[in-house]
């Protein structure tokens, strides 16, 4: 670019994205010695508030333990049983811990990512924020190289492998030569919203209702994360705090149990999609998380899957650099072997728990298939191990 210093520099992984794909990663290599840079086009500030995902599988847990950053999850995170499934006026509860001795944690995405922040400054890890014009080049040779513009300087940076973990709208997927994408969009998003109030709950609660989805969830013991099933059209405007409390009390009560409110800190729409890339390597570039693969909310598999992602690569990568190449030529069927088993876990947890929009001739009878298989479920040990068995975590 006229008038921009440049330069070259060369690291063993250049990584796209400082969410917490991209972050964790770097991390996981700096722990076997080995070198990378994360370039993210977004600013610290940014990435350090984007509210997402609250909970942990058991296996991610451990895993992030294992790299040292699990004392904030030690502290502040809430350790959790099981879940509710609510439906029909009766609340139900699915005992992980009792049925295959599991737990999955609350702790949100942002304080992972925060973590990872931490860990890297502490570490002087080479992680670049608010870079601009980036975007890869050489993808078809062994020296693939990524160029931005940060800080003035129009940086080349060459490196052994460029692994894409910028999302569903980064520069990495798309390439990818030869990737087939499988999509689906839900006629449902969630209203979600964060209250200064302590949850009314001691484990999260899915209900169905005849109205629509809602979920209790929250962030610590002061703050609580509550859900609305609405039209993907919705707009924010439309929902007053009154209104979401009493849709949330509607949806969510039962006799004997109170829903306490609290001022409202945040509240947004999420449209809700399934989505997988049929590739997730061409020769030494590689995607993870978001950028191969999303899922409803339902399952809270979004995080995970990121971590899962970034556990087998990292492997892979670490094997490479000692000289043997089968887990890294092995990631990609096994990270969509994986993949494939959450999205149709996720999709289960939403058709199960999400009304058809009445415009849907066969809404009704949705509706009450729906009972009927909650009322399987919740009267089935075999369904309930299931349900904890894929909602806990499956293997790393």
């Amino acid at each position: 670019m006229i008038g921009l210093m440049s330069s070259t520099t060369r690291t063993q992984v250049a990584i796209i994205g400082a969410g917490p794909a991209g972050l964790l990663l770097s991390w996981s290599l700096r722990a076997v010695g080995i070198e990378s840079v994360v370039v993210e086009n977004r600013s610290l500030d940014y990435v350090l508030g984007r509210i997402r995902a609250g909970i942990l599988e058991q296996g991610s847990v451990e895993e992030l333990t294992r790299l040292g950053l699990g004392a904030g999850i030690a502290e502040h995170g809430l350790t959790h049983n099981g879940i509710y499934l609510q439906f029909d006026g009766g609340r139900h509860k699915i005992d992980f811990h009792a049925l295959i001795g599991r737990t999955v944690t609350v702790y949100g995405q942002q304080a992972v990512v925060a973590d990872l922040v931490a860990a890297h400054r502490d570490a002087g890890s080479d992680v670049v924020f608010e870079a601009s014009d980036v975007s890869i080049d050489g993808g078809e040779t062994d020296a693939p190289r990524v160029r931005y513009v940060a800080n003035g300087v129009e940086t080349e940076l060459v490196a052994d492998f460029v692994v894409g973990a910028d999302g569903f709208h980064g520069v990495t997927r798309p390439s990818i030569p030869g990737l087939t994408s499988y999509e689906r969009e839900y006629p449902y998003a969630w209203l979600g919203i964060l209250a200064d109030v302590p949850p009314s709950t001691d484990e999260l609660i899915y209900a169905l209702h005849e109205r629509g989805f809602a979920m209790h969830s929250m962030r610590s013991p002061q703050v609580s994360r509550l859900y609305l099933q609405v039209p993907p059209d919705e707009r924010i405007e439309e929902w007053s705090d009154a209104r979401i409390w009493d849709e949330l009390h509607t949806r969510l009560g039962i006799p004997g149990w109170t829903l306490e409110e609290g001022p409202v800190t945040d509240k947004s729409i999420t449209p809700m999609r399934s989505f997988v890339a049929s590739r997730l390597r061409h020769r030494r570039l590689f995607l993870v998380g978001d950028a191969g693969h999303i899922v409803p909310p339902t399952g809270a598999k979004g995080l995970n899957s990121a971590i899962a992602d970034v556990t087998m690569l990292a492997r892979g990568l670490a094997d490479h650099y000692v000289g043997d190449d089968r887990a890294l030529d092995g990631y990609e069927q096994a990270a969509l072997t994986r993949q494939w088993k959450l999205q149709q876990f996720s999709q289960w947890m939403t058709e199960l728990l999400h009304r058809a929009p009445q415009s849907d001739p066969a809404a009704e009878f949705q509706y009450r298939s729906q009972l009927g298989r909650l009322a399987y479920v919740t009267a089935s040990t075999h369904a309930q191990e299931s349900l904890a068995e894929q909602y806990s975590g499956l293997p790393l």
